[in-house]
């Protein structure tokens, strides 16, 4: 993705529903241009396409939450990606960073095998030339595109991995990282079950959210990939539970002026 997409992306983020010919304005490119780069964005399941407009989905959406903070997971991701080697299987959770994770690998490394219950995953890796899915059985979230339930406890069962990826809407120091869905951190506690290593994938803001369940415990976790706007006292008090935390820069992206564009 180039800046533009970019800044389409956080144009959207701050607004939701923007028209073609605002974005033509205010990227200072043909709206030819503009439709171009949201049919790439839509194909990659970043945003969604009505006549004369881009917009979002609802709020479990993947493709929503990733266009969020879009640079800063993508440097998240490839700093977790370090960890995987050729060949390796490992399982990834549901998530944005966690998405732009699995790019990562399906991309760079060779003959990785990954475990997701995550069709929005598979889906957007598809294309990669590397990578292999095993896609976990269940039932079906449609926003958030997810197998969840008894059945993908079950399938979990079946695999052994040395790394397991996941993702957060909060953390708490009291129960650790946390989410909004029960299904979905049911799944996450499922999975974790049959992985040596967990490691959470997450950008700052998290750290100042709490969700309504636990994931999992801070003392089950064998490091964190977030950015440098992570809370002083959230960094110190993982670090002396022995989980790494490996930071990477956020990445500030300018303001789209629409007031100024529209008028």
């Amino acid at each position: 993705m180039n800046e533009r997409h970019n800044r389409i992306l956080e144009t959207l983020s701050q607004n939701h529903r923007v028209e073609v010919t605002v974005l033509a304005n205010l990227l200072d490119v043909s709206q030819v241009t503009v439709r171009k780069d949201l049919d790439m964005l839509e194909e990659r399941g970043l945003i969604r396409r009505e006549h004369g407009f881009a917009l979002f989905g609802s709020f479990d959406d993947v493709g929503r939450r990733m266009a969020f903070h879009y640079d800063t997971k993508r440097r998240i991701a490839k700093a977790a990606a370090e960890l995987v080697e050729d060949e390796e299987t490992v399982m990834i959770e549901s998530g944005s960073c966690c998405a732009l994770l699995a790019e990562e690998l399906a991309n760079t490394k060779r003959d990785v095998t990954i475990v997701t219950n995550s069709a929005y995953l598979a889906n957007h890796i598809r294309h990669s030339p590397y990578g292999r899915v095993i896609l976990l059985g269940g039932e079906y979230q449609k926003n958030s595109q997810v197998m969840v339930g008894p059945m993908t406890r079950k399938y979990a069962e079946l695999f052994i991995s040395d790394k397991y990826f996941i993702g957060a809407d909060g953390f708490t120091k009291k129960f650790g990282f946390t989410g909004r869905d029960h299904y979905r951190a049911q799944a996450a506690r499922d999975m974790a079950e049959q992985a040596k290593e967990i490691i959470v994938l997450t950008e700052s803001e998290k750290f100042f959210r709490q969700g309504v369940e636990g994931i999992v415990r801070t003392e089950d976790i064998t490091a964190v990939y977030t950015d440098d706007k992570i809370p002083q006292d959230i960094d110190a008090f993982l670090t002396e539970r022995k989980v790494l935390v490996n930071k990477v820069s956020a990445v500030t992206q300018p303001t789209a002026a629409l007031e100024r564009v529209s008028s």
